[in-house]
This record gives structure tokens, C-alpha cells and sequence, in this order.
């Protein structure tokens, strides 16, 4: 069976303040050491000179061994609620996307 990829890219407000969105990406990384399911666990910031990122800046990739795993034993945790919690007044736009690597 392929893993599970989540793919979430945030694009932050533009008067959001640094250490609030610095906290953002600390809290993110904490997640996998709260969360088991998460199999591996990837982020970084935009660098692409195409000038098509829509304003998005931060990209984190998640590894989960299935859908499942995924929806179960992730976005309904507590730790997971508690990190969406974070993201209210600093967010503009989030896009998430997920597939089965191949």
C-alpha cells in the first residue's frame, strides 16, 4: 500500500505579526512528536521563481500510512484541534491538498 501525503500551504495575513506566524510553524513541527500517526513530517517556505504561489509561503507535507490513519487519528485529535486553534488571527488563506503517492 502507497502512503498517504497531506499537503497543507498557509499564506499568511499581511500585517501578521512574525513571532505570531513563527509560532504557527513551531506548533506545526511539534505535531508529529504529539501525533503518532504522522510517519514523516516535512516544511519549508516558498522559493520558487514562477511567481505563481498566490501569496502562500509556508508548505508542510505530512506522511500518514493511509487515508485513515489520516482522518482518524489526526484531524480529530485534540492536539490537532489545539493547532487549528493558533491560526485564527494570523491566516489569510490555507489550501490543503492530499493523494497517494505513487
Amino acid at each position: 500500500m502507497s502512503s498517504y501525503r497531506h499537503i497543507v500551504m498557509f499564506k499568511f495575513k499581511d500585517d501578521a505579526p512574525a513571532a505570531k506566524v513563527q509560532g504557527v510553524v513551531e506548533a506545526f513541527k511539534g505535531l508529529p512528536a504529539k501525533l503518532p500517526s504522522v510517519q514523516g513530517f516535512e516544511w519549508g517556505t516558498n522559493v520558487s521563481p514562477e511567481g505563481l504561489d498566490q501569496g502562500f509561503t509556508h508548505i508542510f507535507t505530512l506522511t500518514f500510512a493511509s487515508k485513515a490513519d489520516m482522518e482518524q487519528r489526526y484531524l480529530h485529535e485534540q492536539a490537532h484541534k489545539d493547532f487549528v486553534g493558533l491560526l485564527g488571527g494570523v491566516l489569510d488563506k490555507v489550501l490543503v491538498v492530499d493523494y497517494v503517492a505513487q
